[in-house]
């Protein structure tokens, strides 16, 4: 993807897309497994755990191509080495997208925890998908309430995303499946 976007949808990424939310202690940590920015996912974590930001994580993500280990076994075990508690991350090993990530993990936290006790999930992820990670969690867990956190690989600070060639290309790719996804059931509106 080529196309380079006008002045006009660079302001309105960076207003409704390229967000985060403040972040306050929640119920659940919901980290959206990722294969790029695997140490920043876990670096972000691992803060989030010093600070006491979370009581539990879940950890979903499945194979990807060149590894025999799941996204979820890889950061599980990273977030273990770095002081998370192995007892407190569930794990999800089949998805292999966003709906995914979300449509598998839900059966796992009912079994372990129970979604009725879970108030508050912070969603973790790639900047590029931004806001589609609570919207996705939105569309099928609308009760809980939302936050979100997101970690940077690109080596570009977010506001100079439209100026890298490879972090402009993933931002208008998952920009670009919002209204989509939005008129397909794939996700909710989220504040």
């Amino acid at each position: 993807m080529s196309d380079l976007p006008s002045d006009l949808e660079i302001a309105r990424i960076n207003a409704e897309h390229l967000i985060s939310t403040p972040i306050r202690s929640a119920d659940l940590l919901f980290v959206f497994g990722t294969r790029h920015g695997v140490g920043e996912t876990v670096q972000a974590a691992l803060e989030l755990w010093r600070r006491g930001f979370f009581r539990h994580a879940i950890v979903s993500g499945g194979l990807t191509a060149g590894d025999t280990r799941t996204e979820c076994t890889i950061i599980k075990q990273a977030m273990v080495a770095g002081g998370v508690p192995e007892v407190l991350i569930l794990e999800e090993h089949r998805a292999t997208n966003t709906g995914e990530n979300v449509i598998f993990s839900l059966p796992v936290i009912d079994s372990a925890l129970g979604r009725e006790n879970i108030g508050s999930v912070i969603c973790l992820g790639k900047i590029c998908t931004a806001r589609r990670y609570p919207m996705t969690l939105h569309r099928h867990w609308p009760d809980v309430e939302k936050m979100l956190l997101t970690i940077n690989p690109y080596g570009v600070p977010v506001e100079r995303w439209h100026t890298d060639a490879l972090f402009r290309e993933r931002v208008l790719l998952e920009w670009r499946k919002i209204e989509p996804y939005k008129d397909r059931g794939f996700i909710a509106d989220w504040p």
